[in-house]
C-alpha cells in the first residue's frame, strides 16, 4: 500500500508540524523572495535534533515566516529569538506570538539586520542557531553569519544552515564548524553543524 501524500503548507501560511502547537496554521505576507523552509526539511531537521527541545535557547537569525524558530518553541525551547529586518514580517511574527497560547513566555521578536542583532547577543550560551539567509544573498553573508553563530553557540550547541548549494568541509572548518548531518531536498541544501572542536571524528 502506498504511503499517504505528505502534507505541505499552502502559499501564504506556515503550518507548525510538531509539538504543542502542532497543526497550527499561521498566515504570512505574500512578499517577493519569501521562502519558508519546506515542511519536509523542517520535519527532518527536528528528527535530527530530537522532538523535545525543553530548556534549549535558540536564535532564528533570518526568521522570515518564523517557521523554524516557532517550530523550536512548539517543541519546548525555553527561549527563542526571532530576528527579522522587514517591517511587514516583523508585524506578522509578533501577531504569531500573540496568537499562539503561551508563546509570549518563550519567544522574542527582534527587528533589525541579522548580523547586527547577532553581534549584540551574549556569546557561548545558545543551544541552536538557525541560519536561513536569502538564497541570493551571496556567500559573504553566509560566512559572516556562520562566524557570528560560532561565537554565540554553546560548546555542546548546534547550528542549522540552509543554502542553495552544499557547503564543503574545508570551507566550514575555516569558520569553526563541522557537518553532523546534511540533506538535499529540491533546491534546498540543509546542514546540521557542530562546533569544530566538538565534532565527531
Amino acid at each position: 500500500m502506498s504511503a499517504p501524500p505528505h502534507r505541505v503548507s499552502r502559499p501564504g501560511e506556515v503550518r507548525i508540524i510538531g509539538g504543542r502547537w502542532r497543526r497550527s496554521k499561521l498566515p504570512v505576507p505574500p512578499l517577493p523572495g519569501l521562502r519558508p523552509t519546506p515542511d519536509r526539511v523542517r520535519e527532518t531537521l527536528f528528527n535530527w535534533l530530537g522532538q523535545d527541545l525543553s530548556g534549549w535557547r535558540c536564535v532564528d537569525a533570518f526568521a522570515g515566516t518564523g517557521a523554524l524558530g516557532l517550530e523550536a518553541a512548539s517543541r519546548g525551547a525555553a527561549e527563542v529569538v526571532l530576528v527579522e529586518r522587514q517591517p511587514q514580517l516583523v508585524r506578522a511574527l509578533r501577531e504569531h506570538v500573540q496568537r499562539l497560547q503561551g508563546a509570549q513566555a518563550s519567544v522574542r521578536v527582534l527587528p533589525g539586520e541579522a548580523l547586527a542583532v547577532l553581534a549584540g547577543l551574549p556569546a557561548a550560551c545558545w543551544h541552536l542557531i538557525l541560519l536561513d539567509p536569502p538564497f541570493d544573498a551571496g556567500s559573504a553573508l553566509y560566512a559572516a553569519a556562520l562566524r557570528q553563530a560560532r561565537r554565540l553557540v554553546a560548546a555542546d550547541g548546534l547550528a542549522y544552515l540552509e543554502a542553495p548549494q552544499p557547503w564543503d568541509d574545508t570551507t566550514l572548518a575555516a569558520l569553526g564548524w563541522a557537518v553532523q548531518r546534511q540533506l538535499r531536498a529540491g533546491q534546498v541544501h540543509a546542514h546540521l553543524l557542530r562546533p569544530l572542536d566538538n565534532a565527531a571524528p
